[in-house]
């Protein structure tokens, strides 16, 4: 077992695993986190030398949450899908901000929406003794979240909800009920739905808050006009393709619940010769910069996200602190645009 330079035994950390078994801290994660089925698992063979370095060192998963609650670096953790994603950078500000005003420092760890990297990156973070972190992936898949509970692990989610686990996160429900509201107040009847990634609660939530408030003024979306694809432009332009090749008549109007897949329907839909905002209303979710700044400005739900960000550290600290906070939602609001503000 390693020693301090006093020669008294000090914790083993995964960086020590993974030199005595002649891997990448990454390697040595996974390994010993179960990670399979994808192209990053380890093999076999290294998974055994991992567990077995593990083993003659003394590691226990279990005692890095002891860990947390005996010592602090003042550092908190946080992961995302792709800090690329403007929301997701802009949140992290958010974080980053409040964080510093309490005295703390950030790092924050792309996961790609994969559930095993996810896995990955939040052990490699509580290595480095992170005393919390702030997850920004929430997703039923993999089951880190439970996992994390289990072992005493202090966090929060933020963006997305998931169980009831406390988070920071828009009111997503409120936000699809008022497109549907302004959707039905321009008089439409045909509508669709690009509903984002099934797993995640944004997406879920604004479609479901959409379909509720549309059912409820008497009226259905067909099963194969709700569309899910990705978060993105190429991803909005497939889902909002496979609408137009449904049977019947075309939409003649599209809730996106990710205003970068709006971007990318909007291109599927002047390649069928339909303009947005005089054939089809579009609305987007999110309201980035770019959304108002487009040749037909796009409709588009916004949340304040750099305050999404903060409360999502003062819940943390409140747990760091032996609190038990609940979530909180942060109001949505709809700003219409000329790409939804005519009937059809």
């Amino acid at each position: 077992m390693p020693t301090t330079s006093g020669g008294s035994p000090r914790r083993v950390t995964l960086r020590d695993i993974a030199r005595e078994a002649g891997v990448s801290v990454t390697s040595a994660s996974r390994a010993l986190h179960g990670v399979t089925g994808s192209a990053r698992a380890p093999s076999a063979e290294t998974a055994a030398r991992v567990r077995e370095a593990a083993a003659r060192l003394g590691y226990s998963r279990d005692q890095l949450a002891g860990g947390l609650r005996t010592r602090r670096s003042r550092l908190l953790g946080m992961l995302v899908p792709r800090l690329s994603d403007y929301v997701l950078a802009t949140i992290y500000e958010g974080v980053e901000e409040e964080a510093g005003r309490a005295g703390y420092r950030t790092v924050v760890a792309n996961t790609h929406d994969d559930p095993d990297e996810q896995r990955a990156r939040a052990e490699v973070m509580l290595d480095h003794r992170v005393e919390g972190l702030i997850i920004g992936d929430a997703s039923p898949r993999g089951g880190l979240l439970a996992d994390l509970e289990r072992r005493g692990v202090p966090f929060v989610l933020v963006s997305r909800r998931g169980g009831a686990f406390p988070a920071a996160t828009g009111d997503d429900l409120a936000g699809g009920r008022a497109v549907a509201g302004h959707l039905l107040d321009r008089g439409h009847e045909r509508v669709a739905v690009l509903a984002g990634e099934a797993y995640a609660s944004t997406g879920s939530e604004r479609t479901a808050g959409f379909l509720e408030r549309w059912t409820a003024a008497g009226r259905t979306v067909p099963p194969d006009r709700v569309v899910h694809g990705p978060f993105d432009a190429a991803g909005g332009r497939r889902a909002m393709e496979r609408v137009l090749e449904t049977p019947g008549p075309p939409p003649t109007a599209v809730f996106v619940v990710n205003d970068f897949a709006a971007i990318g329907a909007m291109g599927a839909l002047r390649d069928a010769g339909l303009q947005v905002g005089r054939d089809v209303a579009l609305v987007g979710y999110n309201d980035v910069p770019l959304s108002a700044e487009l040749p037909i400005p796009l409709s588009s739900v916004t949340t304040p996200n750099l305050e999404m960000g903060r409360t999502a550290v003062r819940l943390l600290l409140d747990i760091l602190e032996g609190g038990r906070p609940g979530s909180v939602l942060l109001p949505p609001r709809l700003r219409v645009r000329a790409s939804s503000d005519l009937g059809p």
